[in-house]
């Protein structure tokens, strides 16, 4: 049997879990930048890595961008050599695969992960430097 004590533990110690584990969610998630917040990024933090996670690195890139393609396994072995203190920038051309490699940094334990937000083709549209 069951006191009205014991309810409103299980309760509140629910409760609190839920909490505690939104929290920690919130503080794991990647971040979506428009192409001019992503500029602003680049240009404040000067050991940013920027990560091209498409097949298309060779049709045109952002600068200074590496490319570890999450089709071919690139980005997971990529992983563990990366720098979780450095601040990540992450794109593609398509928003699933650049979302999927975002949340795989963060997934990861990276905790300062940004997604350009529009891809690729929104840093062109904006007028922004690429590479080739």
């Amino acid at each position: 049997m069951k006191t009205k004590f014991s309810v409103v533990f299980a309760s509140v110690v629910f409760v609190l879990a839920i909490f505690v584990g939104l929290s920690f969610a919130a503080e794991t998630a990647y971040i979506d930048v428009f192409p001019v917040e992503a500029m602003t990024l680049i240009d404040s933090t000067p050991d940013i890595i920027i990560i091209d996670v498409s097949p298309a690195y060779a049709k045109g890139h952002l600068p200074k961008a590496v490319n570890y393609y999450l089709g071919d396994g690139s980005l997971d072995k990529a992983i563990p050599t990366l720098d979780k203190d450095r601040t990540y920038l992450v794109y593609c051309h398509v928003d699933s695969v650049a979302i999927l490699g975002a949340q795989k940094l963060v997934d990861a334990g990276f905790t300062k992960v940004y997604r350009l937000k529009g891809n690729y083709s929104a840093w062109v549209a904006a007028g922004y430097p690429t590479e080739k």
